[in-house]
């Protein structure tokens, strides 16, 4: 959890006019008691009516609310047009995110900008991503996240099948077309797979750690010296 979101979330728990504890927020927060005093000081500090101590407790006086959350056009645009994107071209899971995102968005907005959302007329229609095509982003996102070892058979732009055992280490779109960055142990080289060109793919059950050389910053460094086009992947 960002630390932003931890205060808000410790505002949020005192916001009952009850005695909490930092042993009772640590709990809950899953951090240590000590990043909770730390956060008490520095919301204090910064104007919130909590009082109270370590050893007894912590209170917050009434009155006390958060400021509404203010963006501006151009960032209201950007947000939506983003969760749009997401929505038709992302995966299952990212496009249900992206839309409960933008519905408390909504709801923590002041009520003379809501009608702002509505009025950005900028739309990302997905009618060429198939069901199967979200599902296999979403499934790449969490092995990228879980650091999990993928088998995937791919099809090359000859049409050429191939086996291979990827460490994948991240998601690109270039417009219609989405790729895996990863690194190929078949080809002991980093490789960017087509998403769409994958036919078959699923988790060995095996977690790759970090390796000096088959990281995605040793990828950039690569990058840099020898120089990375699309034409290289086929496009």
């Amino acid at each position: 959890m960002r630390r932003a979101d931890r205060l808000f979330q410790i505002v949020q728990h005192l916001r009952g006019g009850r005695l909490v504890t930092a042993a009772n927020l640590s709990e809950w927060l899953e951090v240590s008691e000590r990043t909770i005093y730390r956060d008490i000081v520095d919301l204090q500090t910064n104007g919130v009516p909590i009082d109270g101590e370590r050893g007894v407790g912590y209170i917050m006086r009434g009155g006390f609310d958060l400021p509404p959350l203010m963006f501006t056009k151009e960032e209201l645009v950007s947000l939506v047009a983003g969760a749009r994107f997401i929505g038709t071209w992302g995966g299952m899971s990212m496009s249900r995110a992206a839309e409960e995102a933008l519905a408390k968005i909504e709801a923590v907005l002041p009520e003379h900008e809501r009608h702002r959302l509505s009025q950005v007329e900028i739309h990302a229609p997905g009618f060429s991503m198939t069901r199967e095509e979200r599902k296999r982003l979403d499934a790449l996102q969490q092995a990228i996240e879980e650091h999990a070892v993928v088998s995937i058979a791919y099809g090359d732009k000859k049409q050429q099948r191939t086996n291979r055992t990827i460490r994948p280490l991240a998601l690109w779109y270039w417009g219609k077309v989405w790729t895996v960055l990863a690194w190929c142990e078949l080809r002991s080289a980093f490789r960017v797979f087509r998403t769409d060109r994958i036919q078959k793919m699923r988790c060995t059950g095996t977690v790759f750690t970090t390796e000096k050389g088959k990281t995605i910053a040793d990828f950039y460094i690569e990058m840099e010296e020898d120089g990375f086009s699309p034409s290289s992947i086929g496009f």
